[in-house]
Formats: structure tokens, sequence, C-alpha cells
């Protein structure tokens, strides 16, 4: 069947719906909170670095999760998993829009991030069990799936800002109640993946404990240096977590026959590469977006509103950008849209040097466009480069890792950006410049690794044309 023809397919079209209504879902909830955060904090008397935590606590959970979750659904069914997840996402988002107070709130987002955690790699197996081999196909559809997504990651502030406007802030986690119920209902239409129990892995329960002790020390430890100081106990019991932690779970998953994340991926340049390059998409972009939300309200003096549609030429970008990137990935392969992409995304992050307490709106229009622009050029081409480097059997467990790694490090950027920022206008303003800096370089480093590692990874990638 010609790729045209397959796109318009009922089967096909039910499931990127599915599939993108999950991250669509999933992403909002990473960003949305961000305008709300001013108001959450005058309202439950919470300081930068609990705030941090209102984010981070849903990126945390959501993040070492991932990976259980895609076992979990290569073992059960990937539709299964899926609307488990989304019943306990909506259930979830009960609990936050009624919570009393920050530590209600803060418990009541983890459990978030479980939910989250358990739809967002089943939504793309089920998409890629969908489009089966057909590389063109798949590409059309990741670009889709890519586009929900970003569009929702960029859309989550203006979605904030106009219902800040009208209500309290309360109302940006009650208005995920019946999309989820939604979700529920076209989930329950679309076929159901034939889990391979004889192939499925076996849950790797000291890697899980592992990694969650390991990115809690070192996320914990990064929030709290600055209100509590480096040398307090907390602190560096948390780097002491991570120190420990971390090589150990490197350690015993290379030894692990069936590990929770299978070191001899990395062996693989095509996932080392896109990895990588997620990573470094997501630590940069959610840590800048953290503190953006507090320049526009506490240093320009943005109401909510305003602040929210202060990000609208973000949305447009992503949503255009992102099925052009699918489009051209079909026909010229994931690599050079990756490049590009993360070096417009570097120049958007640089231009963000030149904002100060003072500076007009235009000033932020070029950046608050390039950023997306770069982001939704080399996302998808990311996610058809992995998807593309493993067998189908192994789409879950991939997805999974990488996505994982994604919303890890977007847990990170949160927590090292905050830190930069603080209390006060001028703690602000240079926080974010030193935000900036940091965010080019990074991009850049990465931008020189997809260039070099292109060559290699074009001969372990099929060609996707």
């Amino acid at each position: 069947m010609p790729v045209e023809e397959s796109v318009r397919s009922p089967i096909i079209v039910l499931t990127v719906v599915v599939s993108s209504f999950a991250f669509a879902i999933v992403q909002l909830d990473v960003t949305v909170v961000n305008v709300a955060l001013p108001r959450i904090g005058t309202e439950l008397h919470a300081n930068v670095a609990a705030l941090q935590w209102v984010v981070d606590a849903y990126a945390l959970v959501f993040a070492v999760l991932m990976l259980s979750a895609g076992v979990l659904g290569d073992r059960i069914g990937a539709r299964k998993v899926y609307v488990g997840g989304m019943a306990i996402f909506g259930l979830a988002s009960l609990g936050c829009g009624l919570a009393p107070g920050m530590e209600a709130l803060v418990a009541a987002r983890a459990v978030q991030g479980l939910g989250a955690a358990a739809m967002l790699p089943t939504s793309l197996t089920l998409l890629n069990h969908a489009c089966g081999h057909d590389a063109k196909l798949r590409a059309i559809a990741v670009g889709w799936w890519t586009a929900a997504g970003s569009v929702s990651i960029a859309a989550g502030p203006i979605v904030a800002g106009l219902l800040l406007g009208l209500g309290t802030w309360r109302s940006i986690f009650l208005i995920n109640l019946p999309f989820c119920l939604a979700g529920l209902v076209l989930a329950w239409r679309i076929a159901e993946t034939e889990p391979d129990r004889a192939g499925a892995r076996a849950f790797d329960l000291p890697g899980q404990a592992l990694a969650i002790l390991a990115l809690t020390g070192l996320i914990g430890a990064v929030i709290e240096a600055r209100p509590l100081g480096f040398a307090h106990p907390l602190v560096l019991g948390g780097l002491a977590l991570f120190l420990v932690c971390g090589p150990l779970f490197v350690i015993i998953e290379q030894r692990t026959p069936q590990p929770l994340l299978p070191i001899r991926l990395f062996a693989t340049p095509a996932f080392g590469i896109a990895t990588t390059y997620g990573i470094a998409v997501n630590l940069t972009y959610y840590g800048v977006v953290f503190v953006l939300s507090l320049y526009l309200q506490r240093v320009r003096g943005y109401g909510a509103t305003e602040a929210g549609l202060a990000y609208l030429p973000l949305t447009a970008t992503f949503f255009g950008v992102n099925l052009l990137s699918g489009w051209l990935v079909g026909r010229i392969g994931p690599h050079w849209p990756m490049a590009l992409g993360v070096l417009v995304d570097a120049l958007g992050f640089g231009l963000l040097l030149g904002l100060g307490p003072g500076s007009s709106y235009w000033a932020m229009l070029l950046p608050f466009a390039l950023m997306p622009a770069g982001m939704g050029t080399g996302v998808p081409a990311m996610t058809v480069l992995v998807l593309s480097s493993v067998e189908k059997g192994d789409s879950g467990v991939v997805s999974a890792a990488l996505n994982a790694a994604r919303q890890a490090a977007g847990a990170v950027g949160v927590a090292i950006f905050g830190a930069l920022a603080g209390e006060q206008t001028q703690d602000i303003v240079g926080g974010l410049h030193a935000g900036a800096i940091l965010a080019v370089g990074l991009l850049c480093a990465v931008a020189v690794l997809v260039v070099w590692g292109t060559r290699a990874s074009t001969k372990t990638v099929p060609s996707t044309r």
C-alpha cells in the first residue's frame, strides 16, 4: 500500500491520534505548571526551591519509572498499560487540583508522573507496531506524534495563562480530567499489541531502585543547594547518594542478564547520539523555560495571562516545523535535520543574553521562535533515528530508554537553571544569562557530536528513504 494511502488508513489514523493524545497530555503537564508557579508560591507560601519540586516531582517519577513501564507493556500488552496510566494520571490530576498545601501538591504531582511513565513508552510502542516495517510511514507518523508533544510543551504556558486569567491555579490540573476520559474511550478502540511473554524481559528491581536513588539524590542536592548551602548535610547526602548509586547502577546493569537499561544499546552509534541529543535538548529547554516564567512575571511584571500569551510564538513554530521535519526525514534521513536543529536551538538560546530587566517583548520574539524551530527540526529526526536502529521487538525498551533519559534531563535542567536564579530581580536575570551560556555551549558540543557520528550511524541505521 502506498505511504499516502497508509497514512489515511483508519487503523493508522486512530493509533496516531491515541498515541499523540498521550504524548500531548503528559508533555503539557511538564510545562503548564510553569506559568502558575508564582501564584502557587504566593497562595501556598512557597519559595523558589519548593516551586522547583512542583515541577521536578512530576518529571523525576516520570523519568525513573518509564523503563519499567516499557517492560510491563512488553509483558502484558502496551494498550493495557496505556489505559492504566491514563486512569492514574486523571486521578492524580484531581489530587493536584484539590491539594490543600505544598506537600500534598508535590505528592500528587509525583503520582501524575507515575501515570505519565505508563503512557508515554506504550504510546510509541502502539504507534511503531501499527506502522510495521514501513520506514516512510513511520517517519510521517512519528512526525505527527512529536508534533503533538512539542506543541503541547509550547502550548502549556499559553493554556495556563488563559486558565489563570479565568480562575485559580487549580484549574490547570482539573482541566486534565475530560481529556483523560476522552483518551480512555479512544484507547479501547485500537487493536491491542500482542505481548511477547516468552521473550519479554524480567523486571530489574535493583536497577530500578538505584536509578531512583541516584536521580533523586542529584536533583535534590542541586535544588536545595541554594537555600540550604552546599555544606548542608542534606545537600552533601544527596550528592553522596548520587555518586554511590550512579556507578553502582552502571555496574549492575552490565552484569544483569535482563537489565532495566541495556548498556549494549550505547554500543550502537545511533542510540548513543540520539540519546545525548535528547538529553541536551530537554535539559536546556526545560531549565530555561522555568527561569523565563520567573523572568516574565517577577522581573517584567507580566500577569499570568500575559506571560502565557508571550509563549505563543513557541507553539506556532513547534507545530509547523515538526511536520516539516517528518517530511524531511522521510527523504534525506535523520542526521542532517538533527545537526541543523541543534544549531538553530543554540542560536535562540544565545539571543536570550540580550534580555534585561527593561527589555521589550520584541527582544524576546526571535529567540522564542528559534528555540522551538530548532527542537521541532531535530526531535522527530532523533526519534526516527532511534526506532530505525533496533529490531521491532526492542522498540518498547528503546523508546522508554530514550524518553526516560530526556525526562530525567528535563528534571535536572529545572534543578540546575533554577539554582542559577533566585528570588530577587537581579538574580533571575543573571540566572537567565548564565543558563543561556550553558545551553549554547552544551548544544554546540552536541552539534559536533552529531556531525562527527553521522558516518558511523549511517553504516548502522537503515536508510529511511
